[in-house]
């Protein structure tokens, strides 16, 4: 492979790391309210949390574009405050990325934690265990192969992202140049062969991930 090819193919993975480690916490802990605490307005959170899902990415990339740029209400205060430029920088991606994939980290792990025997939090809880000490001790354990698997999943959607990261990103080679937006300006170039040299990468990629969330959840399921 090119030393190009290596550059994107290392940038795709390190994006997709990034914004998988920052949507853990806040997608574990969102799954837990809505798989243990019932609440008002429980169901427009959970409405919220899949719309990335079901809407066109470019919307949901228009929609982080005005928040995100520096006259949006992020944007422009995170410019003011901390000197951090989000639109047409890697930090876009990574937010792109984390957006798109965080629907799936939220419904797996929600998934996983439906799963946990109530009765066994019950018995800890009598037994004098404190909330904090029941979560870290049972619950969590009981649901980590479910939460591996949402994260992988995560991963290997962020992997494929392309809708949001064009419009937040935009394709900045070598700054912000993907697996996805690399092959398809390939193609809009007409070079075919090097665009499927880098489909061949990112199918790898995408299996290898998707293959491991399956295996965690079929072991969950043993």
């Amino acid at each position: 492979m090119s030393a190009e090819t290596w550059q994107i193919t290392w940038f795709t993975l390190g994006v997709a790391t990034l914004s998988t480690l920052a949507i853990l916490p806040l997608g574990v802990a969102l799954a837990w309210l809505l798989a243990r605490r019932n609440w008002r307005g429980k169901s427009v959170v959970e409405t919220l949390v899949a719309l990335p899902l079901v809407i066109p990415p470019v919307a949901t990339g228009l929609i982080l574009l005005k928040l995100l740029g520096r006259r949006g209400l992020v944007g422009g205060w995170l410019e003011r405050t901390f000197g951090w430029e989000i639109v047409f920088t890697w930090r876009g991606v990574v937010v792109a990325t984390a957006v798109m994939s965080f629907p799936l980290l939220v419904r797996t792990a929600r998934v996983a934690f439906e799963g946990v025997n109530p009765r066994l939090e019950q018995v800890a809880r009598t037994l004098g265990a404190g909330p904090w000490r029941v979560f870290v001790t049972i619950t969590l354990p009981l649901a980590a192969r479910g939460l591996v698997a949402g994260a992988m999943l995560a991963f290997a959607r962020a992997l494929g992202e392309f809708g949001a990261t064009i419009m937040v990103a935009g394709y900045i080679p070598g700054q912000t140049a993907t697996l996805s937006l690399s092959i398809y300006h390939l193609v809009q170039l007409g070079h075919d062969s090097e665009a499927l040299g880098l489909l061949a990468i990112s199918v790898t990629l995408a299996f290898g991930a998707v293959w491991l969330s399956e295996f965690f959840l079929r072991r969950r399921a043993a």
